[in-house]
């Protein structure tokens, strides 16, 4: 049997991140969902939700939350999260967020500082079991 690939729309309640790049936001491969670099985006106005790190993450883990969701995956089924911060100062920040969405055992993880644009502090993608 030859696994497919499906591109997974988000729901109404998640809005769609404009890639930067031709990108889809989520695509279900085999057993696996992978999930683009996510930013903070208000579920309300469709537009970027700038603040602090702490805030964005928070953004962004309620928004996958719901993608999954919707996707009939979950947050508990999650195994690899690839992070990319504007400075490896403000880990600590996320970290505290992410344990909330995240509790044990948490899923592999890279946290990587990155030249993030327009005043992005975070962005989150992430490999998920469907």
């Amino acid at each position: 049997m030859t696994a497919k690939r499906e591109i997974i729309s988000p729901p109404a309640a998640v809005p769609s991140t404009p890639p930067a790049a031709p990108a889809s936001m989520a695509v279900r491969g085999g057993a696996f969902i992978f999930v683009s670099g996510l930013t903070a985006i208000d579920p309300q106005t469709g537009e970027r939700r700038p603040g602090t790190t702490a805030s964005e993450t928070r953004q962004i883990l309620a928004n996958l939350r719901q993608l999954l969701e919707a996707a009939g995956s979950s947050l508990d089924r999650v195994v690899k999260v690839n992070v990319l911060l504007h400075s490896m100062l403000e880990a600590p920040n996320m970290n505290e967020v992410y344990a909330r969405f995240f509790p044990e055992p948490p899923p592999a993880r890279t946290v990587s500082g990155a030249r993030l644009p327009d005043g992005i502090k975070v962005i989150i993608e992430c490999t998920v079991l469907a």
